[in-house]
């Protein structure tokens, strides 16, 4: 009876991880896309319009790509346990372009050595709530949409017709 009860028992836990992996693999597939819709976005803006804002109170285009960048890199470290990239300073397009890559990478190969259970360990804090490590991915894939469509308005303002849709 004893054996019986273990295997219900694993039998009962397979959904469980089994929705676990199938989170990873499925976030990472988003993951990859919004990178590569991102870079699209971020080549698009000429280089000499880097420092364009629409007013002063707003950030650069290339305040934003660097801000996407480090907000994923700060997001996925807290998650993984790790540290995030050091933030450049410059904010020209080679820096932001190189700096977005380095991001999206170094968080999708976090996302790839994360066990399943580390998906639910505390990752932060937020106005006392702990922020569990897959609400703090999903957190920076919300965070890097968002500003992604802030900046796509930066383009239209200069007359350029933004990449297409991806998902």
């Amino acid at each position: 009876m004893h054996m019986f009860t273990l295997v219900i028992a694993a039998l009962a836990a397979l959904p469980v991880m089994a929705a676990q992996n199938d989170f990873k693999a499925i976030f990472g597939r988003h993951w990859q896309t919004s990178k590569e819709f991102t870079l699209a976005v971020a080549e698009a803006m000429p280089a000499e319009d880097y420092d364009f804002k629409p007013n002063p109170e707003q950030m650069s285009f290339g305040q934003l790509m660097i801000h996407i960048a480090d907000e994923n890199s700060v997001s996925f470290a807290r998650a993984a346990g790790t540290k995030p990239l050091v933030k450049p300073a410059a904010t020209d397009k080679p820096t932001a372009i190189k700096f977005l890559t380095d991001s999206f990478d170094k968080c999708a190969k976090e996302l790839d050595a994360m066990a399943p259970e580390q998906l639910d360990n505390v990752a932060w804090k937020f106005q006392g709530r702990p922020v569990l490590a897959w609400e703090a991915m999903w957190w920076a894939f919300t965070m890097t949409a968002h500003h992604r469509g802030q900046v796509e308005v930066y383009l239209r303002l200069k007359n350029i017709k933004p990449p297409a849709y991806r998902f």
